[in-house]
């Protein structure tokens, strides 16, 4: 059996012994070793190498979350496998269940299309801006949209310059002018094609996206695919994503209908009517939009960005189609695979009750502030006193920092993180950023660097 050794401080030394002890049965032994610190989050490797002689009898050592400098090489002093283990201590049993069973993201079937809506109205270098943002979010093609009744001059150019940077390059027209232009110029995919204006495909070499002459004429969609299939062309059949409470069901069932009828073919599905057209926070609309997607094993989706309520569709989408992805794979509900979606709420958002924070703040003997959240509002403590309340103004007078300005500010910071965190069912984390999932962009930490400690986290 694996023997495991946990590294820790004073503090969390009793509450890793509860939570490895509500762990058994474990496929492992343990052992827990605190060594000589307070704060658990300010180890580093080169205090661990001053105070944990070797050897270590282990199969390897588990050290906090946060705990800086190179463990490779501690790995290689000790002669037993160093890794980092989970920020906070109470997330051990999932820690260990992602070990157990790894979901592979870097894998998905769906390609997403984000569309340049207004193209015509940017000039080049607009449009290439545009474009490295969608890509950086996860697009895999760049659409470039044509207007109704906008001139656009500069199609030709734009899909040229998009090729030249390395894209695959859409165009959507309603004219089969505009169409034929962009599949001259070179690109890759042009929507929509319906059966009567097939002859497009014929002009140029792009694949087109087949749709109907209109959304309840299915009979002529399969058309315009038997049609494209006796010339042996490729092509992406969409039956068309009505938004609500225009017809979202009903355009619902014309994809599994269609997905029924042709098994093999290409299908793709504009899920911007839905994300741009419902004021709704748009992670949870592409989660399910996507989940039906992988179902359906639906070949690409057409994502916009318009509205500035929906600035992260692409991403989002991206995001909702690895995890779908490996749901349907591993054939396992779409939980505990990633928690980027949940940009509001947490699975797991109070990792400590009342009554836990309060042992911990009976052990504290120095004067910095910790804070915490619980399910009965906002925890601040330190040697002098543990306060509790939902508003941080109830808390402020008792704080005693009104001659210290640093200080002062310090604490306003977090406890407004502190504020945000437990009225949305949030994890806060001292010293840390609320997590917005893929809502906003990650700056990864680098824990090989030295860095000082949280004003509250400094000796005192």
């Amino acid at each position: 059996m694996e023997h495991i050794v946990f590294l820790t401080g004073r503090l969390a030394e009793k509450s890793l012994y509860q939570v490895l002890e509500g762990m058994q049965p474990t496929p492992f032994s343990w052992e827990v070793r605190e060594i000589g610190l307070q704060v658990a989050g300010l180890m580093t490797a080169d205090m661990i190498r001053r105070r944990v002689a070797a050897p270590v009898e282990a199969n390897r050592i588990i050290v906090p979350g946060r705990c800086r400098g190179d463990l490779d090489a501690l790995a290689q002093h000790y002669g037993v496998s160093v890794e980092r283990g989970p920020e906070e201590v109470k997330d051990l049993p999932q820690f260990f269940g992602r070990e157990a069973k790894h979901f592979d993201l870097s894998r998905y079937e769906t390609e997403i299309f984000a569309e340049i809506v207004d193209a015509p109205r940017l000039d080049l270098d607009g449009i290439a801006a545009r474009a490295r943002e969608y890509a950086r979010q996860g697009a895999d093609v760049i659409d470039i949209g044509c207007l109704p009744e906008t001139p656009f001059a500069h199609l030709e150019d734009a899909v040229r310059m998009l090729k030249e940077q390395g894209y695959r390059v859409s165009v959507d027209s309603m004219l089969t002018d505009e169409l034929v232009r962009g599949g001259r110029a070179g690109a890759d995919y042009l929507m929509s094609l319906n059966v009567d204006t097939l002859w497009v495909a014929d002009e140029v070499a792009s694949t087109p996206i087949l749709v109907a002459r209109e959304p309840g004429d299915p009979a002529s969609l399969d058309a315009a695919i038997d049609a494209m299939t006796k010339r042996s062309r490729a092509f992406l059949a969409d039956p068309i994503l009505d938004p609500v409470p225009f017809g979202l069901a009903a355009s619902i069932a014309r994809y599994v209908a269609l997905r029924e009828r042709y098994p093999d073919v290409a299908i793709m599905m504009g899920i911007g009517n839905v994300t741009e057209l419902t004021e709704a926070d748009t992670s949870g609309i592409n989660a399910v939009l996507l989940g039906m997607a992988a179902e359906l094993r639906v070949a690409a989706v057409l994502t916009t960005s318009v509205s500035l309520h929906a600035r992260r569709a692409v991403r989002e989408a991206d995001v909702a189609r690895r995890v779908m992805h490996a749901a349907r794979e591993a054939q396992v509900l779409p939980k505990g695979i990633s928690g980027d979606l949940s940009a509001l709420h947490a699975k797991r958002p109070f990792p400590y009750s009342a009554a836990e924070i309060d042992e911990l703040a009976a052990a504290v003997r120095d004067p910095n502030f910790r804070v915490q959240v619980a399910n009965d509002g906002i925890h601040v403590y330190n040697r002098d006193g543990h306060q509790t309340a939902n508003d941080p103004f109830e808390l402020y007078p008792s704080l005693n920092v009104g001659n210290d300005g640093g200080h002062a500010f310090y604490l306003g910071v977090q406890l407004a993180r502190a504020e945000i965190a437990w009225q949305l069912g949030k994890r806060f984390d001292q010293d840390q950023p609320l997590d917005w999932g893929c809502e906003v962009d990650r700056v990864e930490e680098d824990l090989m660097a030295w860095h000082a400690p949280g004003a509250t986290k400094k000796k005192g």
